[in-house]
């Protein structure tokens, strides 16, 4: 039996639009025959993912009618159902029409807003009816390369507009959403409006029903700003803001390029997997693990699900490494501190009793600065657990 194996409890998800990517690009047209949503689902079962994600477009064609919308879905739910697939998460198209060329939440026209506010309001009542729990928003367009055309004032303001109405909309009709803000700093706009993980965090502190609304970080667009994502998606974890996640691969300072998990930056992939899975006895994160990535341009059908089971099986391959790395004894001696362990109670919270210790403390920085903290060390083994030749 292949332990890399994915399996349901591994809980992988792919978007209708990574798997069913058509190879277009800015600089040529697509490669691929477009896919059936319906034979996208039976052919991410059989090779063992757990859920499917969907913008309401993927599904159902803009300014389809309300018959054919209806016809679309039930077909769809049918072969989710037949499968024992799940739909974890759904979110709206609002950068593809031209009517979002100024953005959509954020647009200066108060129609475009109201138009992407019913749209999404829509794709909401899709994402319900199928059984989503996550709704992410990704504002690909909330951006400028016009900086003097709005005040970004006030596209914050109208950003918040938006989240507080729509978080209202769910709570008045019952459904069983929260919301994921999805950040990325660069295009297709030339800036993008809270580019980051942290720039979202604080966003949301500042929204009606906070409680509702975490984030969904993409390992591309942290990368594309040379961050480090594995410490952007610890403090989402630290805050309990960890809703959703898209995983892939990028290079830096390229454009979004979406590549397989772990086909670039093998050591950032490992961190973060080790995060996620808590591989450290720390809390992990229960949520999907989610692939918005797509095959190469050079790849026919056959090559996407090579891409797709090789998105599940690095992740795992991964999970297992650092699950070695953390139950490695040297490993586990070189991140102790057993001097620290009785300073540290002190150091969480201020009283008069912890001051006067703390002022009692024998800190010598000479000495501390002299000691060496064996990082070297503890960074090469965790190489070679990288590389297979250890553990």
């Amino acid at each position: 039996m292949d332990s890399f194996a994915p399996t349901k409890e591994d809980k992988f998800s792919f978007g209708l639009w990574t798997v069913g990517n058509p190879g277009r690009d800015p600089f040529g047209d697509a490669v691929r025959e477009p896919m059936d949503p319906c034979y996208i689902v039976q052919k991410l079962a059989e090779i063992g993912a757990w859920g499917v994600n969907l913008h309401d477009n993927d599904l159902v064609p803009f300014g389809a009618s309300a018959s054919e919308r209806d016809r679309i879905v039930g077909d769809f739910r049918k072969a989710v159902d037949a499968s024992g697939m799940v739909v974890p998460m759904a979110t709206t198209n609002l950068f593809t029409h031209p009517v979002f060329k100024d953005g959509a939440f954020t647009a200066n026209d108060p129609k475009v807003r109201a138009f992407a506010l019913r749209k999404t309001m829509d794709a909401m009542d899709l994402g319900t009816e199928l059984g989503a729990s996550t709704f992410v928003f990704w504002g690909g367009r909330e951006g400028a390369e016009a900086d003097a055309c709005r005040d970004p004032r006030d596209a914050v303001k109208r950003f918040r507009d938006a989240i507080n109405f729509l978080c209202e909309y769910v709570r008045d009709q019952g459904h069983n959403l929260r919301f994921a803000l999805e950040p990325k700093p660069n295009e297709p706009r030339g800036d993008i409006y809270f580019p980051t993980i942290g720039h979202m965090l604080h966003f949301i502190t500042t929204l009606d029903h906070p409680d509702m609304v975490g984030v969904n970080p993409e390992v591309a667009h942290d990368t594309m700003a040379g961050l480090s994502f594995s410490q952007g998606v610890a403090q989402a974890m630290e805050a309990g803001k960890l809703y959703h996640i898209d995983l892939n691969a990028q290079k830096i300072g390229r454009y979004d390029q979406d590549l397989r998990f772990g086909s670039e930056d093998l050591k950032q992939a490992f961190l973060l997997v080790r995060l996620l899975e808590g591989t450290t006895g720390r809390p992990c994160y229960d949520g999907p693990r989610h692939f918005d990535a797509h095959a190469y341009r050079t790849e026919d059908e056959a090559g996407v699900w090579d891409f797709a089971a090789g998105c599940m099986r690095t992740y795992n391959i991964l999970c297992e490494r650092a699950k070695a790395f953390d139950a490695d004894g040297e490993v586990q001696d070189l991140l102790k501190d057993q001097e620290s362990w009785e300073i540290d109670p002190l150091l969480q919270s201020y009283s008069r009793d912890n001051a006067s210790k703390i002022r009692g403390l024998d800190l010598d920085p000479a000495a501390l600065s002299r000691r060496g903290l064996g990082y070297e060390r503890l960074d090469q083994i965790m190489i070679e657990y990288i590389l297979g030749v250890r553990g």
